[in-house]
């Protein structure tokens, strides 16, 4: 039978995607993206947004979650909503680790094919922030997949999600910039639920120009292939998960200065910086993260002029480097009058290919060159497993006890043997450790 549309072989996807179709290698990527997004959602309920907004952002609100390419956090959107219904659902109604891994998956896939029917996406976005937009049709992706919805459901849910999503880039760096994926998560969900109500949507919006098109310059849809020929895109493309909190292209910049300080000095001193002359980034033309003078811990996550300041100062960057009182170091701002930006035509906006080189310039005339072209943690260098689960303990410590914090280990690594996925939503819930107690109190 011919497909009627993009939409429909969406929706067919949704729908017809079965734990058979995991492959070892997407599960276990994808159970890495689960472990880092969840201790990064931990880690993000410190923040001032947090307690302005909780409901919205529980896993954004500190720039540290992982990167796809082309760009977007693709956890971000849908690991929260299946966590609410696993919790909100009745207990009649089980779900097992893989039954969570499956939709999982398949709101990664649905962001990920998406973003493949633009040459736009390729590139760090201008316009549209990616997780409001690809975000929240994986999100109701994923929340058709767990909720069992029929293949025309899954169809009217898209398009429910698609008149729900958009936020534009302006907002980045604001505490705005968060509720971007929170809305994102919850706006999906809400799509499949309305789905389920029946609510109706336009059945080819994702066809058209004035439907998703809309959020693109270059939209050209194609139907996705039957579920015979079915690869998933996260077993062709792995993520970024980052080791500081701050926009991905910064970190090219805090790799390359990191290289730079081992010259400037030696045996743990501070860096002179008096010394410093001249300090040049040759990186790509990225508007909002090109930010010379950062005043706010969110402007200071899109800087590259700061991320590189900073990492000549201390030799790295730390979620402790972007409070305000980081921030407004007297030797910070001294180095930051010094910076200047190239940007050399090679040197293309996407997380793929992009390169940053640091030349330092000392008042003596000497000058210092690195260049990364590859971070630790980008995809091409993947954070080892010992790393990543490092990472996950910092992050949920100050919510955790280690005797929990280690079972969530346990479990998650293990998730495709977990029969019933409440008893991953009852340890996340708590208790706090007594030292939380006593602070509150």
């Amino acid at each position: 039978m011919m497909l009627k549309s993009v939409t429909e072989s969406f929706a067919r996807v949704i729908h017809g995607l079965a734990v058979g179709h995991l492959t070892d290698h997407v599960i276990q990527r994808s159970k890495r993206m689960i472990l880092d997004t969840l201790g990064v959602g931990f880690l993000g309920t410190s923040t001032e947004v947090f307690h302005k907004v909780s409901e919205y952002s529980k896993i954004h609100s500190m720039d540290f979650d992982d990167t796809w390419h082309p760009a977007t956090h693709p956890s971000g959107a849908v690991l929260p909503v299946l966590m609410a219904l696993t919790e909100a659902l009745p207990s009649s109604q089980k779900f097992s680790g893989l039954d969570m891994l499956l939709a999982f998956n398949v709101g990664i896939e649905v962001q990920g094919q998406l973003m493949h029917f633009s040459k736009e996406a390729s590139d760090i976005p201008k316009r549209f922030h990616p997780p409001s937009v690809v975000g929240t049709l994986g999100s109701a992706a994923a929340a058709s997949k767990l909720l069992r919805l029929s293949m025309a459901k899954c169809q009217e849910a898209l398009a429910i999600a698609v008149s729900h999503a958009g936020a534009p880039m302006a907002n980045a760096a604001t505490q705005t910039k968060p509720l971007h994926m929170g809305n994102a998560a919850r706006h999906g969900m809400e799509s499949a639920f309305l789905a389920m109500l029946g609510l109706q949507g336009n059945k080819q919006v994702l066809d058209m120009q004035t439907g998703f098109g809309a959020f693109y310059a270059n939209y050209s849809p194609q139907a996705l292939p039957d579920l015979d020929s079915h690869t998933w895109l996260l077993g062709q493309q792995d993520v970024a998960f980052k080791r500081f909190p701050a926009h991905l292209a910064t970190h090219w910049v805090a790799d390359a200065a990191a290289s730079v300080r081992k010259h400037l000095i030696t045996d743990g001193a501070l860096l002179p910086t008096d010394h410093v002359e001249r300090i040049v980034l040759r990186i790509p033309d990225v508007q909002y993260v090109n930010r010379p003078f950062p005043d706010s811990e969110h402007a200071a996550r899109h800087s590259f002029q700061y991320v590189a300041c900073t990492t000549l100062l201390d030799g790295g960057i730390t979620v402790p480097s972007f409070h305000k009182c980081q921030i407004d170091r007297p030797q910070v701002r001294e180095l930051l009058r010094k910076v200047e930006l190239e940007h050399p035509p090679d040197n293309r906006p996407s997380f793929d290919t992009l390169y940053c080189e640091i030349s330092v310039t000392l008042r003596d005339g000497a000058t210092f060159t690195e260049c990364s072209d590859t971070f630790y943690g980008h995809w091409r260098k993947p954070l080892s497993q010992e790393d990543l689960r490092e990472k996950f303990r910092a992050n949920a410590s100050s919510m955790l006890s280690c005797d929990t914090i280690e079972r969530l280990l346990e479990i998650i690594e293990n998730l495709e043997d977990l029969e019933d996925c409440s008893v991953l939503t009852t340890l996340l819930k708590g208790p706090s450790p007594p030292e939380m107690v006593s602070k509150s109190i």
